[in-house]
């Protein structure tokens, strides 16, 4: 690890629950899945982005207030394109019928655009395609191989289910989220399954993932001891796992920050050098009175 920070907006108010990060223009665009505002982080400053609506009066969301039921849960931060511009995608985790929407994040000059969806059915096909019922999934992360989102879903071993994912095209899942096409429709292809072992008991599942050039995955995983897929547990060890094909080929922990376990639950490439990758990583500590962490990481592929 090079550098840790604490997030913060620019009126110091702290951004929590960082579970996604995706550049958006000269900055990097970070969800907040306790929220529907997201962080804008640039060299001048952290701005908020509002993403969706408030919930019933509220903007965030915890177990203490009463109204973690409530949130949106935005998980997953992919970079992806609208005629030709980049722009980022957003996607709910799933856990929940609150937690399945598309948003898409664009800027029109300087100012984010910000468009946003229902994706119900196209949940539906993903746990299908799975194997799994309704109530076990949990997607997470995702990585972008071109034209293709390859899109994680955590899951649990004291549940029995492991890490898997399946491929969505890119071109018809940002139509489903622009109102362009339906949701019903969007391919839903190669589902895959990860043995990513256990710390202490507890198995590793993925968090987020990043595609490297070569085409080879860098996946983020948390060995977290919790009973299903909405509840938070004590997350016992965080791991950057490298995957080739479905083969995982090495494993490596994620060094400890302030003697504390970090739970990084979103990654974006820096660059490649060499065997050398550089990563942002953003911390969701679950705890929303602490400012989630900003991580600089080196992975040497050797």
């Amino acid at each position: 690890m090079d550098a840790a920070r604490q997030l913060r907006f620019d009126d110091g108010t702290p951004v929590t629950a960082a579970s996604g990060v995706a550049p958006l223009g000269d900055g990097w665009l970070v969800a907040q899945d306790d929220s529907v505002i997201a962080a804008w982080r640039g060299d001048d400053g952290v701005v908020p982005v509002r993403l969706l609506p408030p919930v019933e009066g509220h903007d965030t969301f915890s177990a203490e207030r009463g109204t973690k039921h409530l949130k949106p849960d935005l998980e997953v931060a992919c970079p992806a394109e609208v005629a030709g511009e980049p722009a980022v995608l957003l996607l709910g985790s799933g856990s929940s019928p609150r937690r399945m929407r598309g948003v898409l994040v664009r800027l029109t000059g300087r100012e984010p655009e910000v468009r946003a969806a229902e994706l119900g059915p196209l949940y539906e096909r993903v746990a299908e395609r799975l194997g799994l019922p309704m109530d076990h999934l949990n997607l997470e992360g995702a990585s972008r191989h071109g034209g293709t989102v390859r899109w994680f879903n955590r899951g649990n071993l004291v549940t029995g289910v492991r890490s898997a994912s399946v491929d969505v095209p890119l071109e018809p899942l940002v139509a489903a989220v622009l109102g362009r096409g339906e949701a019903a429709t969007v391919p839903v292809e190669r589902p895959l399954e990860y043995e990513l072992g256990e710390v202490g008991g507890v198995g590793l599942a993925v968090t987020d993932a990043i595609a490297l050039p070569d085409g080879r995955v860098l996946l983020s995983a948390a060995a977290e001891d919790t009973p299903n897929a909405v509840d938070d547990g004590p997350v016992v060890a965080t791991a950057i796992a490298l995957l080739e094909g479905e083969s995982v080929r090495a494993i490596a922990p994620i060094p400890e920050v302030g003697g504390l376990v970090h739970k990084v639950e979103g990654l974006a490439l820096r660059g490649v050098d060499g065997g050398t990758v550089r990563l942002l990583a953003v911390v969701d500590d679950d705890d929303p009175a602490t400012p989630s962490a900003e991580l600089d990481l080196r992975v040497e592929l050797g």
